[in-house]
């Protein structure tokens, strides 16, 4: 396997580096690096584009995150905040909720949830301007009870100074405090029964606004479990195939490029061709770069994670880093199959040899040659080696010998 590697990594270096068999001169390997670089940015520039042309999971599903944070919420409040965030303070030139969950779907393949579009058409109905004044209200009165509370955490402080100082026996006149104790107590008080009053404001202000036929309709839809069910399952399902779906169109995007410089490079090289083909052979290299790429970022987190994430919770509990034990078996593996693909069927010496020899080519350049040149006068390569059976010369690569027809798998390795 490691000799094959080798092989394969010195075959890859010499057609980067190479045209016709000639070394590129400094200038020109600069210039190829530089095109290379540019071409693999755009490349995954286009790569991301396409990953974000099927709408993704919170797109699809825009009320889950927030119909999910009210759920789990304990507080007594959770109503009117919910409600609340149906009534946002700018307004002007703003779109409805519905429609902004709709814009996902501009541009984009798949649709979005019609529960999630149910669930925006709630929290439109309760945006009015008679709600949200109550709301503008409410928080002006939130604004007056934290000055109150503020003024009274000064005060506080100022009157435990003021008390030691009275019970130092130190004269008024020398206090460093500009309120007397009895003053303060008395402001501290005042603020109090204003602290009171706006709260019991707030609090019959909010128990309005979540009176209101709109508000009533909007939380019993919240708090219907067969909604948010239906909800929750489509967003799971959804997050679980997104990354499959991703590389799915990345894989369309990719593969063309890979098929045309592929065709090309072969082209190239059966026309002798040697600029054209290595470039060609750059493009190949670059298109394949970010697939393999984007095949690993899958393993990692696609649906073939999530298989092996289930197996490993269901059958060893907490010990998921059993996960990392699978990919450090199974990466070598996949390595090993890449390599041999590429072994066998793109840089395979006796699949190439066979159309070179019928078509008079030298079978290591593939530069036409006279039928009958033992060497390649272009890259020096020796066309034949020796029959193991009847001895003589046959074509190097080819599984057959010409003159006996024996196998010559044993003499070629």
């Amino acid at each position: 396997m490691f000799a094959r590697i080798r092989r394969l990594l010195s075959q890859f270096f010499s057609k980067s580096r190479t045209i016709n068999n000639e070394p590129l001169n400094k200038v020109s390997l600069i210039v190829i690096i530089i095109i290379d670089i540019f071409i693999l940015i755009n490349v995954f520039t286009g790569l991301d584009d396409i990953s974000r042309w099927h709408i993704s999971p919170n797109n699809a599903y825009p009320c889950y995150s927030e119909w999910q944070n009210y759920r789990a919420k304990t507080t007594k409040d959770k109503d009117y905040e919910i409600v609340k965030l149906s009534l946002p303070q700018n307004t002007n030139n703003q779109l409805s909720f519905q429609r902004n969950y709709q814009q996902a779907e501009v541009g984009h393949l798949g649709k979005v949830s019609k529960t999630c579009l149910q669930y925006a058409d709630y929290k439109d109905k309760i945006n009015n301007p008679e709600k949200q004044q109550i709301i503008t209200t409410i928080d002006q009165k939130e604004v007056q009870i934290s000055r109150f509370e503020e003024a009274n955490r000064t005060i506080k402080s100022q009157y435990d100074s003021t008390l030691l100082e009275k019970i130092a026996g130190q004269g008024r006149e020398q206090s460093i405090n500009q309120v007397s104790a009895e003053k303060a107590k008395q402001a501290l008080e005042q603020n109090n029964r204003q602290i009171f009053t706006l709260k019991q404001e707030n609090y019959t202000l909010k128990n309005e606004l979540l009176a209101k036929p709109e508000s009533i309709s909007f939380i019993a839809f919240l708090k219907d479990d067969n909604q948010f069910r239906e909800v929750d399952k489509g967003y799971q399902q959804a997050s679980f195939w997104y990354p499959s779906i991703q590389l799915a169109f990345q894989s369309l995007f990719l593969l063309p490029l890979i098929f045309i410089a592929l065709s090309v490079h072969k082209f190239a090289q059966g026309r002798g061709y040697g600029l054209i083909s290595l470039i060609s052979w750059h493009l190949l290299v670059i298109f394949f770069i970010p697939l393999i790429v984007k095949i690993f970022e899958f393993l990692q987190i696609g649906a073939i994670f999530k298989f092996l994430f289930d197996i490993i919770s269901a059958i060893f509990g907490g010990l998921l880093f059993l996960i990392n034990y699978l990919y450090i078996l199974l990466i070598p593996i996949i390595g090993f199959g890449i390599i041999q693909f590429f072994q066998k069927f793109v840089f395979n010496a006796k699949v190439q040899a066979a159309s070179r020899v019928q078509k008079s080519r030298c079978v290591n350049c593939a530069k036409k040659i006279r039928h009958l040149d033992t060497y390649c006068p272009h890259c020096g390569y020796y066309q034949y080696t020796e029959c193991q059976n009847c001895h003589n010369l046959t074509y190097t690569h080819l599984p057959y010998c010409k003159h006996c027809g024996t196998s010559q798998d044993s003499s070629n390795l």
